[in-house]
């Protein structure tokens, strides 16, 4: 395992698919008509989001583009590292690495959204409404160890987001890891499951999609999937 390139891999594959998307930020006008581009108001009110929207979330987090193109970044590198050297190398040893990374991915997120229904907790990202470098990093990382709770989404210490992390990777190190892995193992895997999902939420928080952007309609946008002001649910 090389944790400090896994991260860095992990966050080419959270921020590549936003690449153009800055143009959402301003009105598109022609040259001809010498007018000043006019920038678009970004609304980031709280708007909880229905059960149907966490459905879909649920199942694009846990089965969607993402988590597969970042397990098969994590089993490349793996694979490259011969990690674990149990599995060996070749098409049958980077398969098993690749198994194993989406499923850790898949009961993250499985753990994470069951913990936060039980919990009646809203653990979508949303972008920061305040401004300027700092306050926004400050945002996205308070936003992995927090969830929203409430109508008017008051911010409260999400023990579904703390948690999954660890029941993901503790789960393949008993489930399908060699016998020699042990609990340390696990919550050392852990700490990298949760440190990728603070640069997702970095990703999310500085680089805006746009309403019509790809990302958008997947839902990786500014809220994740949840409702735009004005909607109605």
């Amino acid at each position: 395992m090389k944790p400090c390139r896994i991260m860095f891999l992990l966050l080419i594959a959270a921020v590549w698919p936003v690449r153009g998307s800055a143009q959402a930020l301003a009105n598109p006008v022609s040259s001809s008509t010498g007018a000043t581009p006019t920038p678009v108001k970004l609304e980031l009110s709280y708007i909880r989001p229905t059960a149907d929207m966490k459905l879909r979330n649920y199942f694009f987090d846990a089965f969607g583009p993402y988590p597969f193109s970042v397990s098969v970044i994590a089993a490349g590198v793996n694979q490259e590292g011969n990690s674990p050297p149990e599995w060996k190398q070749a098409a049958e040893g980077y398969s098993r690495r690749f198994a194993s990374d989406f499923g850790i991915s898949a009961i993250i997120t499985t753990t994470r959204y069951a913990l936060a229904q039980l919990f009646r907790e809203d653990t979508l990202y949303y972008r920061c409404e305040c401004r300027g470098v700092f306050p926004r990093f400050g945002h996205a990382v308070i936003s992995t160890f927090t969830g929203r709770r409430g109508d008017e989404g008051h911010r409260i210490f999400s023990f579904p987001a703390l948690v999954s992390p660890y029941a993901g990777t503790i789960t393949a190190v008993y489930g399908w890891y060699p016998s020699r892995y042990n609990a340390m193992d696990g919550f050392r895997m852990g700490n990298y499951s949760l440190l990728a999902y603070l640069f997702q939420n970095l990703a999310l928080e500085f680089l805006y999609s746009g309403p019509h952007s790809m990302l958008s309609r997947m839902h990786l946008n500014n809220r994740h999937g949840a409702l735009d002001s004005g909607s109605t649910p």
